[in-house]
Formats: structure tokens, C-alpha cells, sequence
């Protein structure tokens, strides 16, 4: 690259797992101050890669340079000792110490033998002075931060141990519009001071916006290296998923019609809602679109019976329902696909099989015989990609897991699900998976309330618009609706018919 030469480099890196191949023969090259993004479906090895290069794996052949010396880290702290630092999605920080306590864990500095907590604050916050960010207190105990803060902390980590490579996965996955602008500015401060940065996204948007080079893998194996700059965004899904994708949100299913009211809210309100009303009607997808903290999801708690309405009225198929706790959701009909699928919506040390069960188990004991006959039916429809039904979906791709979520209250067979942001943090296949699905459902006559951040999703998928703004209802928009209508809407501003 004009006569620069790569930091970190892998030559034919391969690995097994279980005897399944994973990796085949990754070659890639990281350079100084170059922004490199990684895509490719879930499953496809990125996070495999990530790995070797941060020391969580070993390589099974192959080869790693650093400065064009092997290198075979055995221990993420080999790797970050070299100068080769990872901020994976869920964060290796201590929610109880300070951020200084977490950025020098392990390596404090000392005078006559006791921790220096002044000079290791004073070093903290000389290298947050670094990247521009003033709002973040050294003594600030971790577990008050927020997400955006504490990806910072693991950032400020990572710069402590002098890291030239810097890896970051799915940076944006849980960040807001305006965090998500405040980290392309830290990324590109890395960039600019010399680090080589190890981009890897499932937003294409955002791939293109900050990488200079992209590398596509597809099942284990390189599909190509090149310049951004030369792809296009319908390519480069290509390449991703091996087929073009004519249509990416998929038509409704033939046949599919709205029929009778199965939802409706009528002047609802909680502590956190006001004037909720609305109807969705057995067939429909309605899509729910609002800037973060207008509401939607506190709604979908609200109707699903986690924090319920405290006034107004909900009435399923025409009969008033009062539903007052997630289990009397469920035995109204209703399903809840959270946004946090780790957090909320697995048993991760469980059994795929334990998973798909949760919901029935829980709540409809009786039936879960039954279910259990027509599992291994709902995730092949789903197509969920797994050794068997006794695998633990912690090793599941991201995109399986959100499968098994669905597959859990599929077998409950609702009549209404709530799916909140249902495609975050899956690759791009994965989502027309989903999406297909959704389209599905309300072909068997379910009523969906898809709550989403992506406008693309909201436009491609609704058959109406509901828009929220602080707490309150702001507009019902028509399919096909402007991006700039809905934002109007969302930003409390009036929309001409």
C-alpha cells in the first residue's frame, strides 16, 4: 500500500472446531491509520478471526505477523502487551471499580509498593484528554456509565497498553444516533494518531462511511479484500450472502389480507406513556418508529403487561383484556421478541431444546409435550442452523440465536407479536430471514407491532406507520411514507397529509 507496510498481518489462518471447519486459509492485512471493515453473514468466521488475532483462540495452521515478526498469541494479555487490543461487544469491565482501577487492572502504578490511585487517575484521564472526551470522570465507578462511556473506557484500555491494532466488534450495536457519531470521532482520532483499526459491522451504511478497505468472508473462507471504494452496497451484499438480493425486504406473502381489529388501545397511560391509541388488525404489520426515548419501548412493556397501562383500555379480538404481568400477556395471546436477546430473551447456558421451551414451560405447563413434538418443525421453518436440539445457544451465530427467541413464542402460537428492533445485531441474510418470517405470521393471521430505529425497515416492512414522541402517539403514516415524514413526526413536528 504505497510502500507502507502492514502492522499485523495472517497468512492461510485456518481453524477447527469439533472436527467443523471454520476458518479456511484467511489471509489479511491491517495498516497504519487505515480504517479495515470485516462483513459477512453470522457464521461466516469473523468473530473466529477477531479471536485468533486477540489470543481468545489458537490458530490451527496459518500465521500472524506483528511488524513482519511471527507472532502466536496464546492470552488476549500477550496480545495487548504486543500492542494488539480487542473491544469485543460485551465488555471485560468491572462494574464496581472506578474507570482509572479498570483501565490499569492488573498494572497499577506503585510507589514504595502501594497503588498510586492519584498518578493512575492523572494517566486516565491524560489519554481521555487524547481522544476529546471530557465528560467522563477517572473516579467514575464503571456500572454508572453508560454503554457509549463504557465502549470508551475499553477503548482508553486498550490505548493504555500503546495498542497499534485496535479490533472493534459491532461497536454501534447498542449505541444511540448521537453516540454512534461521537465513536466514528474517536475511531478516526485512532486512525489519525497511526492505529490500524479492525472494523467489523453488520451496518453496511456505516462500513462504507468509515472504511477505506473492506474484506468479505462468506462460510469460513476470504471472498475478497479491497478498496470501499469500488463497491457498491447491493455488491457487496452479494458477495456477502452469494446470491443477489432483488428485493430486500420481502413482498407479502400471496393471499395475505388485513381482517378484523385484534389489538386495540384506547387512551392508554403509565407513568411513562400518555393518550396511547391505536388498532392493528389480524394480517398487518404495523411499524413503530420514534427517536430513542420517545416511548416505543416502554409501550410494547406496557401492552406485553411488564410495566402495564395504569388507565385506558386494551381489547383483544373485540373482548377488553387486562393484562397486568407478562404472564397474563401470554395467556392473552400475546408475544414479546426483546430488543437484548442475551439479557432477556436467553438462557444462554441452556439447550436449544430448553430455549424453544421457556415460554410453554413457564406458562402453559400442561402443553409442553405437545410443544415438544412440533419444535423440531418451527426451527427447521426457521431454518436455524445448529448441531442438534442439545446444543447450547451461547455457540450459536446471532442470528440463530434470534431464531431460537422466535422459536420460543412461535410454539405458543400468539395472536399478537410485539417484535422490538428484531433484526439488531444480525448480518444481512439473517435479516431477510426475519423479515420473511414476520411476513409469515401475519399470513397466519397474526397481528405484528414491529418496533424499529432502522427507517428502511419501518418503510420496507410496514403496512402502516405509527410514529412516538415523548410518550405519546405523534402520527399513523401510510406505507411507503417519506424517511423525512417520519422524522418530522418523531421530532414532534406536524405532517401534511
Amino acid at each position: 500500500m504505497n510502500g507502507v507496510e502492514p502492522i499485523l498481518t495472517t497468512r492461510g489462518i485456518t481453524k477447527s472446531f469439533f472436527g467443523v471447519r471454520v476458518l479456511h486459509g484467511i489471509d489479511l492485512e491491517l495498516y497504519p491509520g487505515r480504517i479495515h471493515g470485516l462483513v459477512g453473514e453470522n457464521g461466516a468466521g469473523k468473530s473466529t478471526l477477531m479471536k485468533i488475532i486477540a489470543g481468545v483462540y489458537t490458530k490451527d495452521d496459518g500465521e500472524l505477523r506483528l511488524d513482519g515478526a511471527p507472532v502466536d498469541f496464546t492470552h488476549p494479555l500477550q496480545a495487548m502487551h504486543a500492542g494488539v487490543a480487542t473491544v469485543f461487544q460485551e465488555f471485560n469491565l468491572l462494574a464496581e471499580r472506578s474507570v482509572a482501577e479498570n483501565v490499569f487492572l492488573g498494572r497499577e502504578p506503585r510507589t514504595r509498593g502501594f497503588v498510586n490511585n492519584k498518578e493512575m487517575a492523572a494517566r486516565t484521564s491524560q489519554l481521555l484528554d487524547e481522544l476529546g472526551i471530557d465528560f467522563i470522570d477517572p473516579g467514575s465507578r464503571v456500572g454508572t456509565l453508560s454503554v457509549a462511556e463504557q465502549q470508551i473506557v475499553e477503548i482508553v484500555k486498550a490505548l493504555s497498553f500503546d495498542a497499534r491494532v485496535i479490533s472493534m466488534d459491532e461497536p454501534t450495536a447498542a449505541l444511540s444516533d448521537n453516540e454512534v457519531v461521537l465513536l466514528y470521532g474517536i475511531i478516526r482520532k485512532l486512525a489519525a494518531r497511526g492505529v490500524a483499526v479492525l472494523y467489523v459491522s453488520h451496518r453496511l451504511a456505516e462500513v462504507f462511511e468509515l472504511c477505506e478497505t473492506i474484506t468479505v468472508l462468506k462460510d469460513g473462507a476470504l471472498v475478497s479484500t479491497g478498496p470501499a471504494a469500488e463497491l457498491t452496497p447491493g455488491e457487496l451484499v452479494r458477495r456477502m450472502v452469494g446470491r443477489s438480493i432483488a428485493s430486500y425486504f420481502p413482498d407479502p406473502v400471496p393471499g395475505t389480507v388485513a381482517g378484523d381489529v385484534r389489538v386495540a388501545v384506547r387512551n392508554a397511560g403509565n407513568d411513562y406513556l400518555e393518550g396511547i391509541s391505536f388498532d392493528i388488525r389480524a394480517g398487518e404489520i404495523v411499524g413503530l418508529a420514534g427517536l430513542q426515548g420517545s416511548g416505543r419501548t416502554e409501550l410494547a412493556e406496557a401492552l406485553f403487561g411488564a410495566v402495564p397501562f395504569t388507565r385506558g383500555s386494551v381489547e383483544l379480538d373485540g373482548r377488553p383484556v387486562t393484562i397486568t404481568s407478562p404472564r397474563a400477556g401470554v395467556r392473552a395471546g400475546l408475544a414479546l421478541v426483546t430488543e437484548d436477546r442475551k439479557a432477556h430473551g436467553l438462557a444462554l447456558n441452556q439447550s436449544l431444546l430448553d430455549n424453544a421451551l421457556l415460554v410453554i414451560r413457564g406458562v402453559f405447563a400442561g402443553r409442553t409435550g405437545e410443544a415438544r413434538k412440533r419444535i423440531p418443525g418451527v426451527l427447521s421453518s426457521l431454518e436455524v442452523s445448529a448441531r442438534g436440539l442439545d446444543q447450547q445457544v451461547e455457540f450459536l451465530s446471532g442470528g440463530n440465536q434470534q431464531k431460537v427467541v422466535l422459536s420460543k413464542w412461535l410454539v405458543t402460537e400468539p395472536r399478537v407479536v410485539i417484535f422490538d428492533e428484531p433484526t439488531r445485531g444480525i448480518d444481512v441474510g439473517a435479516k431477510v430471514a426475519v423479515y420473511q418470517l414476520m411476513r409469515e405470521c401475519a399470513a397466519a393471521g397474526m397481528a405484528i407491532l414491529m418496533i424499529s430505529s432502522e427507517l428502511p425497515e419501518i418503510i420496507g416492512m410496514s403496512d402502516r406507520i405509527l410514529t412516538m414522541h415523548d410518550g405519546r402517539m405523534a402520527a399513523e403514516l401510510p406505507a411507503g411514507s417519506s424517511e423525512e415524514a417520519i422524522l418530522l413526526a418523531a421530532t414532534g413536528h406536524e405532517v401534511s397529509a
